[in-house]
């Protein structure tokens, strides 16, 4: 299976997203996670819906909106009429997940659920079926640029197990500190979509050429 990769705009220059929108897609990722920070649920306060409407005129690819707030279910509407074509929330900000899932269907996109490194799996074990995405968090969410926490490898191999256990087919996703290290440790435990933020924007090299280092990292090609 081909692995899909990511490119988080949460590290890019917020001086020019819309550039850096258009750079990932000329370097051909396949999405872009657009990570939407409230200052409650997280520290940090990033992204609103106007920004993802700002994206949406300028790039054809999928935008896949990481939604780290509390009551998302007061938000879903306008993130799908600014343009974004899968919502992610959290499980651990949701206290009716199986309806706030079914919402975002209904609203003719994608549905995603994203658990924190502290969050058993075991709380998402009654949604398996609604939802499109599971998406493992290796990083504690917050900040872009920190350390891969190795502990949840296993975590995405226990998740695959319980997928294909039932038939299910929801893409597992992984987002944070992936780089051409630990790119091929996740795919290997059983992830399929790869959400890689400073390993793709960083003054080291153009975000095309580390685009290239992190696949090649996967499929094993020069």
């Amino acid at each position: 299976m081909k692995s899909i990769i990511e490119a988080s705009i949460l590290s890019a220059d917020f001086s020019r997203l819309g550039e850096a929108a258009r750079e990932a897609e000329a370097a051909g990722v396949d999405a872009i996670q657009v990570d939407v920070m409230d200052g409650v649920f997280v520290p940090p306060i990033t992204f609103g819906s106007g920004v993802v409407k700002a994206l949406r005129s300028l790039v054809s690819l999928p935008l896949d909106v990481h939604l780290m707030i509390v009551q998302p279910e007061r938000h879903l509407a306008a993130f799908v009429e600014a343009g974004a074509d899968r919502l992610v929330v959290h499980q651990e900000a949701c206290v009716h997940l199986h309806r706030v899932l079914g919402t975002i269907r209904k609203l003719g996109v994608e549905a995603g659920v994203a658990i924190n490194p502290a969050t058993p799996l075991s709380t998402v074990e009654e949604v398996l079926e609604v939802a499109d995405m599971i998406q493992v968090m290796t990083v504690n969410p917050g900040w872009g640029g920190q350390a891969f926490l190795k502990s949840q490898l296993e975590k995405i191999t226990r998740l695959k197990g319980m997928l294909d256990q039932r038939g299910l087919k929801a893409a597992i996703a992984v987002d944070g500190g992936i780089d051409s290290t630990t790119a091929p440790l996740v795919v290997q435990a059983g992830a399929s979509v790869l959400v890689a933020g400073s390993s793709l924007y960083n003054d080291r090299a153009p975000l095309a050429e580390n685009l290239k280092g992190l696949i090649s990292s996967i499929t094993g090609d020069k």
